[in-house]
Formats: C-alpha cells, sequence, structure tokens
C-alpha cells in the first residue's frame, strides 16, 4: 500500500495542505506576536476580561509549557495557554488567548457541536489508530473483511475531525466578537485577529480535507467504492 501511487498521490496533497496550512497560521502568529496592542494588555489579561464579561467564574487560567500549545479543558474548567501568549502583550496572543476562551463560552452556553466532540474523543482516537492498522493489515493480507471494518473505524475519526470544524470557527467567531465589543482592540489590531484566526481554521481545514481524501483512498481500496485489489 505505501508503494501504491494512488496513496502515495492522496498522502502528498495531504502534506500539501497541512505544509501550506501551518505556514500559513506560523506567518500570521509571527508577523502579529511583534505588534503590541495600544492597551499594553497581556493574553492572561485579555482571558480576564472577557471571562469576566460573560460572567463566567469557574474558569481557572494556566501558563503551560511548549508553542502553540494553548487549549481549553472543558472537564477541568481549565483555560491553558503557552508562555508567549500568556504573557505577551501582542495582537497574537490577545487572538489566540480569546479564541480559548470561545471554547469557555462555548462550554458554558452548551453548544452542541462542542459536546458532540467531548463524546466523540474515545471513537476518534480508536479510529485513528486501530483503524488504520486493520485496514493496513486487512488490506495486506486480502482480508477485506477486515480491511472494511478498519475503515468504518477510521471513519469516526474523519467525522470528529468534522465535527471539529464548526466548534473552532464558532469560537473564533466568539472570540472576535468578544474583542470587538470590548474596546480594547483598534481596528487594525482587530485586522490582525481575524487574520491569525483565520489562518488557525485553516489548519483545521487542511486536517479535515485530508482525512476525508485518506478515507476515500481506504475505502475504494477495501471494495467500499466498487474496487478490490485482489494482487
Amino acid at each position: 500500500m505505501f508503494f501504491d501511487p494512488l496513496y502515495l498521490a492522496v498522502m502528498g496533497i495531504g502534506l500539501l495542505l497541512s505544509l501550506g496550512a501551518q505556514a500559513w497560521v506560523m506567518g500570521a502568529v509571527k508577523r502579529w506576536k511583534h505588534v503590541a496592542i495600544g492597551h499594553g494588555m497581556t493574553g492572561v489579561d485579555i482571558a480576564r476580561l472577557i471571562l469576566q464579561t460573560e460572567g463566567i467564574r469557574d474558569v481557572r487560567i494556566e501558563e503551560t509549557p511548549g508553542a502553540l500549545s494553548d487549549h481549553y479543558d472543558p472537564r477541568g474548567k481549565v483555560l491553558r495557554l503557552s508562555p508567549d501568549n500568556y504573557r505577551g502583550a501582542s495582537v497574537a496572543a490577545a487572538g489566540i488567548a480569546a479564541h480559548e476562551v470561545g471554547h469557555a463560552i462555548q462550554d458554558k452556553v452548551g453548544y452542541g457541536a462542542m459536546r458532540l466532540r467531548q463524546v466523540m474523543v474515545p471513537v476518534a482516537n480508536i479510529g485513528t489508530n486501530l483503524g488504520i492498522i486493520m485496514v493496513m493489515i486487512g488490506l495486506g493480507i486480502g482480508a477485506f473483511g477486515l480491511a472494511k471494518i478498519g475503515v468504518l473505524l477510521f471513519a469516526g475519526f474523519v467525522f470528529f475531525t468534522l465535527v471539529t470544524l464548526p466548534v473552532e470557527i464558532d469560537a473564533s467567531r466568539r472570540a472576535y466578537a468578544a474583542l470587538s465589543n470590548s474596546g480594547v482592540l483598534t481596528r487594525e489590531e482587530l485586522g490582525g485577529v481575524k487574520h491569525v484566526l483565520s489562518a488557525a481554521a485553516a489548519t483545521y481545514v487542511a486536517a479535515a480535507l485530508t482525512a476525508i481524501l485518506q478515507l476515500l483512498y481506504f475505502a475504494y481500496r477495501a471494495g467500499l467504492l466498487g474496487n478490490r485489489r485482489e494482487e
């Protein structure tokens, strides 16, 4: 399978999509992390402001090591920001911090797609690990029934990536609205935030497209789309 030209083409397209999205987000962050916001507020200041404005008082904010390791943990009600975005007083830090608060707002209002994504985490882990192994073994030994089961498991992971898209886009929408309403950023700074958030969203789009292409390939080789390799 690894020497199948079709598989190499699929993975090549996926790699290009991922690299392009990563280049975009890294370029956006690099550009705007050196632009300080006029009010001098750090990422953690922005996060606290939005949480307070939204009436969210049960979420704590922590600094977490690593670059772009920012995330919101709905189970522990913890918003974690990387050092650059926790302490940084840049447009990029403001946008990323606000995005993570966007997830906290989703959690507060019970946003359906976010809850569905949480439920699907175990399914996604099984699909991306066991599913791919079953597909590879099944196709390798000609056990197409096993391969088809693997494809169905992998489809669960693909669905997870699709559910992730509206969750991330909605969080960015909430973040931008909160920053816009706060009045702490200028129009130019808000433009920078939109640039960073749009670039970040592109990474999730690239991941979803790559997963879909891989699923279609697996389904095709397993005979679910009318093809079956007997060699």
